[in-house]
């Protein structure tokens, strides 16, 4: 789907939230929006942030990947902790610490806003990130914002073969799930209000990710087999999320189809 055709699908949506924000008194204010890889979050922050500021709100959009812990830390917690921790995604992987600052400093100075490359798979230097505001409203957008860590229990049985054949012992996933009981919750805390977009089934986030994929320079993409690979890191929370994260979300957009399109989502709750 072409960049104006996705913007026109957010835009109804992005005018109602951004009336709500305008009549909410409370300042600061973060909005987060969570959801699976290639459910149109970046877009709909983009939208929603030019909404505001067209309203004479102060806004930024920025994004979790962007607290991605750099390439180098990553491969420390692959030796110290597990391998699979090599790749980014995971909660665990975020430098959440820098991303309270941010958010702190953002609502009330100039702040250095962080940068990802994602076909680097790096952090990029900091004298390249850009300065933003002070601000009124942070819009914020990942993959995994609101998610509830697990029972002990629901961590046992393998969600797929990477979990089955590379993490036999559950030292990855008990891992993941113990960040997001520990310093996400008080990053999730932040949060004013959230919006979910869920999606239909997990076929349709490795067809809307290998879509993102092709944004990427040829050299740096992955192929389908390291695709299946890489989103298999997100299976087990992406699905958990989709059971509970409905009835906590301030707003759930509900794509209904494999396709997000004008036509291809309902709203529910607050909206």
């Amino acid at each position: 789907m072409s960049r104006p055709a996705q913007i026109l699908t957010w835009l109804p949506l992005a005018r109602t939230l951004a009336g709500q924000i305008v009549a909410d008194a409370k300042r600061p204010l973060y909005v987060a929006i969570s959801g699976a890889q290639g459910t149109g979050k970046t877009t709909l922050a983009r939208v929603l942030t030019d909404e505001l500021v067209s309203m004479g709100v102060r806004a930024v959009a920025c994004s979790l990947d962007d607290f991605y812990l750099d390439r180098a830390s990553r491969m420390a917690f692959a030796q110290s902790v597990h391998p699979l921790l090599r790749t980014r995604g995971v909660p665990g992987t975020h430098d959440v610490e820098l991303c309270l600052r941010v958010l702190d400093d953002v609502v009330r100075q100039p702040t250095p806003m962080p940068m990802f490359d994602k076909g680097h798979d790096d952090r990029i230097e900091a004298r390249r990130w850009p300065i933003v505001g002070p601000v009124d409203v942070v819009v914020i957008e990942g993959w995994c914002l609101g998610a509830r860590p697990q029972s002990a229990t629901a961590l046992i049985e393998p969600v797929n073969a990477l979990e089955r054949d590379e993490d036999t012992d559950g030292r990855w996933r008990a891992f993941v799930n113990a960040a997001l009981a520990g310093r996400y919750r008080t990053l999730f805390e932040r949060i004013d209000k959230l919006i979910y977009l869920q999606v239909p089934d997990f076929a349709a986030v490795r067809r809307w990710r290998a879509e993102q994929e092709q944004q990427i320079a040829p050299t740096l993409r992955m192929d389908e087999t390291q695709l299946h690979r890489f989103t298999a890191h997100y299976e087990r929370l992406t699905c958990w999320m989709k059971e509970h994260m409905p009835a906590e979300a301030d707003v759930t957009v509900v794509f209904f189809c494999a396709q997000p399109t004008m036509n291809s989502w309902r709203c529910r709750s607050a909206c």
